[in-house]
């Protein structure tokens, strides 16, 4: 069976052992790892080859709102049949 992911802020350590030690069993808990945008141009891109937005569903609200996201086996399953 596939684990849920917890994304926590990087400013909010104590949340992330918090929610390690609690959700142990259950879920994985991370650091949010993302350190800004990766395009290094602002022009856009001449033909948008992805097929569809990859990631299944927008976490940064969350961690912006609360310092934590949960991502659920079930989002990833349905983004990859999207795809």
């Amino acid at each position: 069976m596939t684990r849920g992911l917890i994304i926590v802020s990087r400013e909010e350590s104590a949340r992330y052992t918090f929610l390690q030690g609690l959700l142990d069993e259950t879920m994985d808990v991370i650091f949010d790892r993302r350190t800004g945008e990766r395009r290094r141009h602002e022009d856009p891109a001449p033909v948008e080859r992805r097929r569809g937005d990859r990631r299944p569903q927008s976490v940064a609200e969350d961690l912006e709102a609360f310092g934590w996201a949960m991502v659920t086996p079930e989002a990833v399953v349905t983004a990859e049949a999207k795809s």
